[in-house]
């Protein structure tokens, strides 16, 4: 199979790099941006792959909130791009969103499913959503993948994780302050990786959940860095008010990732047990 990975530079595409089976074409921003419609095109139609893998994004999410234009451009007109032309060639197309498309239920409790009804509250989730519905739309044989609090190395720099901040507070400071009423599940981008090649072998289209299992919140993810990483660091909790941010996340946005691990036919691992294996191998 020739498989054309976008945002092969980061953390997942860095990961997919390794995972799949084939022939991978890695672009990194540089060369192909997915917001350049008439670029996508050509390249795909030069490049001619059996399988589009977009794991390009715009990760800035305060940011967006000053340049929604930007993100909107590379988070929901690039996937239409990139639907649009794979299903001009027909191919299948896989395309990585967020569980930042929810949010809207301040009260809830209870994991998303894909059949639930998306609830958007910034400026970066508004256009991760918009670029679902364009690849639902322009290309009948799509995966969408949406994600959650994505960690791992990557051979471009970007915005970083938060496993990698907290390591490099922990050696900078004696305390930390990090918000406790986000409630999100951490994913290891080398076991989405592995899920995604597992998933294309199926040939099962649709919309995906996919993390690892269980949940926690950002204060406590903290604290379980710093244990295994045998860091002595003060975890305060704060609040979402607290902390400031400038555009609105979730306060709970665990997903029901049943779906997935039925089609791949095994369940998706603990985030404690990929965050303990990251920490030892990194």
């Amino acid at each position: 199979m020739r498989i054309v990975l976008l945002g092969a530079g980061g953390q997942l595409g860095t990961a997919l790099t390794g995972r799949l089976v084939g022939q991978v074409l890695p672009l990194a921003k540089t060369a192909l941006d997915v917001a350049d419609g008439d670029r996508v095109q050509d390249v795909l139609m030069e490049a001619k792959p059996d399988l589009v893998i977009n794991a390009a994004a715009y990760n800035f999410v305060d940011r967006a909130e000053d340049e929604p234009d930007l993100a909107f451009a590379v988070n929901a007109l690039g996937p239409r791009y990139l639907a649009e032309s794979c299903a001009y060639l027909e191919i299948p197309l896989v395309h990585v969103s967020t569980d930042y498309v929810f949010g809207a239920e301040t009260e809830r409790r209870l994991s998303y499913s894909e059949t639930d009804l998306p609830g958007p509250l910034s400026e970066y989730a508004r256009g991760k959503l918009a670029g679902e519905q364009f690849v639902q739309a322009a290309c009948p044989r799509h995966y969408i993948i949406r994600t959650c609090g994505l960690y791992g190395q990557a051979r471009s720099r970007g915005k970083g994780n938060f496993v990698e901040t907290m390591l490099r507070l922990g050696r900078e400071r004696e305390s930390v302050s990090i918000v406790d009423d986000q409630c999100c599940t951490p994913t290891a981008a080398s076991d989405l990786a592995a899920w995604i090649s597992e998933l294309i072998e199926t040939h099962q289209y649709g919309l995906y959940h996919a993390t690892n299992a269980g949940s926690t919140t950002w204060r406590e993810l903290a604290s379980a860095i710093f244990h295994l990483a045998e860091m002595k660091v003060e975890v305060n909790p704060i609040t979402t008010t607290q902390f400031g941010a400038k555009a609105r996340r979730p306060a709970f946005s665990v997903l029901d990732c049943s779906k997935l691990a039925m089609t791949i036919g095994h369940p998706l691992r603990p985030w404690q047990e990929a965050l303990a294996e990251y920490l030892r191998i990194r």
